[in-house]
C-alpha cells in the first residue's frame, strides 16, 4: 500500500512540490478545492492509504452532478504526459491557468515535473483575466511553452482583442505558446477560426480523467491510445485509462470517426425528448451561441408538460432582441424559460454549472 498526501489547490506550490513525490512514486496524491474568497471548501476526506500503483486521486468535475472520485495509477499518468509531449513535438515549460484539483490543472504541474521544467504559475484563486494571464506570459522562459484552457478563458481573452488599440498584447501572448490545449467543453468555433487565423497555436483537447486528461488531440488519438464508436457514443482505451475501468471507457459523448478524426457531436446525456422528439441541448447552445450579440449561453432542461423542454441562461450585449430566439429555436427546441444574466454560472474548473443554471431558471 502507498501513503496519500492531500495539498490544496489554493497552494499550487504546494501542489507542485507534492507532484515531485507523486512522480517519485512515494505518495498518492489528491489535490482538494481552493479556497473562495477566503473560504475553505468543505471535500471528503481521501483514504489514508491506497494501492501501490496509484499516482493521483481526482476528482470529475460535476458540472451535471456531485464529483466522483477517480484513481490513476502513476504508469497512465507517465504515459499521458509522453504521449502529449510526443504529439506537441517535445517536453517545455507549463503555464498553470486552471485549478489544480481537477485534471487539466493536475497534469500542467506532473507534467512540469516529468519534463524536469520549472511551470509559471497564475493566481488561480481569482476569477481569470487577462491582466494575469498577460502577466504570467511574461514570465516564460521556455524554448517550448505550452498552457492548458478552458474555452470561457480563450473567449473572454479572444473578446478583449478587437478592443485592444493595437490589438498586440494579447495576440503577442498567445501566439509566444508552442501550443494552447482547449479542453473541457466543445469551444466556439468562431474563436477557434480567429484565433488560428492571427497564427495562434491552438490544439483542441478531447478527455477526461478517466483517461488521465486529455488523449486526443485535434482529432488524433495520442501514441498507444484507441477509439471506438459504440452504439454512437466515443469508447476510449489504452494506457491512460484510470484504475477500476478496465480494458475500454465508454464515455457519454456522442462522436464519429470521419478519416481517422474523432469528431465530437455532443453529450448522450444532454438530448432530452420533448413533444416525443429528441433535442441536443449541446445543438442549442452551439446555435444560439453563433448569433450575434450573445456573448455566453448555457442550454438546460426544465420539466414541462411535454417531458422536458429546453431554458436558456443568457449572457448578451445590451439591445439584443429576444425575438431572434423565438425564429431561431423551433417546435421541441424552443425554449421555454429565458434567464438573462451578466455572467453564465461556472464552475472553478471553468465549465458550465448545469445546475446553478437551473436553479436560476427557477427562481
Amino acid at each position: 500500500m502507498k501513503p496519500t498526501l492531500t495539498t490544496s489547490a489554493s497552494d499550487p506550490f504546494a501542489v507542485l512540490k507534492m507532484m515531485t513525490r507523486v512522480v517519485d512514486g512515494q505518495v498518492a496524491g489528491f489535490v482538494s478545492p481552493p479556497e473562495i474568497t477566503g473560504i475553505g471548501v468543505d471535500f471528503d476526506p481521501v483514504p489514508t492509504q491506497v494501492s501501490e500503483d496509484v499516482g493521483l486521486i481526482v476528482e470529475s468535475s460535476g458540472s451535471t452532478g456531485r464529483p466522483k472520485r477517480i484513481e490513476i495509477s502513476l504508469a497512465a499518468l507517465i504515459a499521458s504526459a509522453n504521449a502529449s509531449a510526443k504529439f506537441l513535438g517535445g517536453h517545455g515549460q507549463w503555464l498553470l491557468a486552471l485549478p489544480a484539483n481537477y485534471i487539466a490543472g493536475a497534469n500542467v504541474l506532473f507534467r512540469s515535473v516529468v519534463a524536469d521544467t520549472q511551470p509559471v504559475i497564475q493566481n488561480t484563486r481569482v476569477p481569470f483575466s487577462a491582466e494575469g494571464f498577460l502577466n504570467s506570459v511574461s514570465l516564460m522562459r521556455g524554448g517550448k511553452r505550452y498552457t492548458s484552457l478552458v474555452p470561457a478563458q480563450l473567449d473572454r481573452l479572444a473578446a478583449l482583442i478587437d478592443l485592444e488599440s493595437q490589438n498586440s498584447g494579447i495576440i503577442a501572448a498567445l501566439q509566444s505558446f508552442d501550443a494552447i490545449l482547449i479542453g473541457g467543453q466543445l469551444p466556439n468555433p468562431a474563436t477557434l477560426e480567429s484565433l488560428k487565423s492571427r497564427g495562434v497555436k491552438l490544439v483542441e483537447s478531447y478527455g477526461m480523467a478517466e483517461t488521465s486528461g486529455g488523449c486526443v488531440y485535434d482529432g488524433q488519438a495520442l501514441e498507444g491510445v484507441n477509439l471506438e464508436i459504440i452504439d454512437g457514443q466515443v469508447a476510449v482505451s489504452g494506457p491512460v485509462l484510470a484504475n477500476g475501468i478496465g480494458e475500454k471507457f465508454l464515455s457519454s459523448d456522442l462522436g464519429e470517426i470521419v478519416s481517422g478524426r474523432l469528431k465530437i457531436i455532443g453529450r448522450a446525456d444532454r438530448v432530452i425528448v420533448s413533444g416525443g422528439k429528441k433535442v441536443s441541448l449541446d445543438d442549442v447552445e452551439a446555435r444560439v451561441a453563433a448569433e450575434e450579440g450573445v456573448w455566453e449561453v448555457i442550454a438546460v432542461a426544465l420539466d414541462s408538460k411535454w417531458g422536458q423542454s429546453v431554458g436558456l441562461v443568457l449572457a448578451v450585449s445590451k439591445g439584443f432582441d429576444e425575438s431572434k430566439l423565438q425564429g431561431m429555436l423551433l417546435g421541441p427546441a424552443k425554449p421555454i424559460a429565458v434567464q438573462k444574466v451578466s455572467q453564465v454560472p461556472r464552475l472553478i474548473s471553468g465549465k458550465p454549472d448545469y445546475q446553478a443554471a437551473r436553479a436560476l431558471l427557477a427562481d
